[in-house]
C-alpha cells in the first residue's frame, strides 16, 4: 500500500530531544506514513544511544521506517572492526557516542546495535526520488553500486543519465535552514536536509529538518 506521506529526515547526530519532538509534535507520524532517515544518527551530540533506541522502538512498533547508513555509522563499524580506524572515529565524535552507550572502549557493543548499524541500507529509491546519505558517483557507469561515494560524496548536481528526472534527497553536509528551504522551494534536483542540528553555535544552523516529498511540507525543530 502506498504511504500517505514519505518524509525524509536529515542528520541527527545524537540530538534525541529534537528528533522526538520533530517526529511526535511536528510530523505527528502515523503508521500510514514512511519515514526515511538519511543517516548519521550518532557522534558529536550527547544522546546517540537514545536516538538509535528511538528508531529501533519505532521499527518495533511497526512504523514504516527506512533507516539509511551515514558515514558516521560506517566509521563506527570500521572502528569496531579494526583498531587502526579508532582514532579517526574518535576525532569525529566517537567519544561522545562511546559515552552515550556507556562504553569505555570499542568493545562489547550490544549485538542489537551492531546488527542495526550493519543492516543499514546505502540508498532508497521510490518512484522519481533517490534518498542517500551523501551522494552518488556521477562518473560511474553504475552509481548505485558505489557504496563509498554514497557515504562521502558531495555533489550539487548530476549529469549521469541514470539520474535524469530523479530528485536526490540527502544530508551529510551542514547548511543553513534558509539555504535548505530555498533549495526546496525552487524545485532543485538535489535537496540537502542536513541543517546542522548539532551545530547550534553556527548562525543559521542548529535545526533538525524533515521534508514531505509529496506535499513539499518542511518540518523543523
Amino acid at each position: 500500500m502506498m504511504p500517505i506521506r514519505i518524509i525524509a529526515i536529515g542528520d541527527i547526530h545524537g540530538c534525541f530531544g529534537s528528533l522526538k519532538k520533530l517526529v511526535e509534535e511536528k510530523i505527528r507520524v502515523t503508521k500510514a506514513d514512511r519515514l526515511v532517515f538519511l543517516g548519521d544518527y550518532i557522534d558529536r551530540g550527547t544522546q546517540s544511544k537514545e536516538v538509535v533506541d528511538y528508531i529501533l522502538h519505532l521499527m518495533a512498533m511497526k512504523y514504516d521506517i527506512v533507516p539509511l547508513k551515514g558515514n558516521h555509522e560506517q566509521m563506527l563499524i570500521d572502528a569496531f572492526t579494526e583498531d587502526r580506524y579508532i582514532p579517526l572515529w574518535l576525532y569525529n565524535g566517537g567519544r561522545e557516542t562511546l559515552h552515550s552507550f556507556g562504553l569505555g572502549a570499542t568493545v562489547n557493543l550490544p549485538v542489537k546495535y551492531w546488527n542495526f548499524f550493519q543492516g543499514l541500507e546505502y540508498y532508497y529509491s521510490y518512484r522519481d526520488y533517490l534518498f542517500v546519505h551523501a551522494g552518488f558517483d556521477d562518473q560511474s557507469t553504475n552509481p548505485l553500486n558505489e557504496k563509498h561515494q554514497m557515504l562521502w560524496t558531495r555533489n550539487g548536481n548530476y549529469t549521469n543519465p541514470i539520474f535524469q528526472g530523479k530528485t536526490i534527497i540527502h544530508g551529510h553536509t551542514p547548511i543553513t535552514f534558509n539555504t535548505c528551504t530555498w533549495t526546496i522551494e525552487k524545485g532543485a534536483q538535489v535537496i540537502n536536509l542536513d541543517t546542522g542540528c548539532v551545530y547550534k553555535h553556527i548562525p543559521g544552523c542548529g535545526k533538525l529538518t524533515a521534508l514531505d516529498i509529496f506535499s513539499r511540507t518542511i518540518y523543523s525543530v
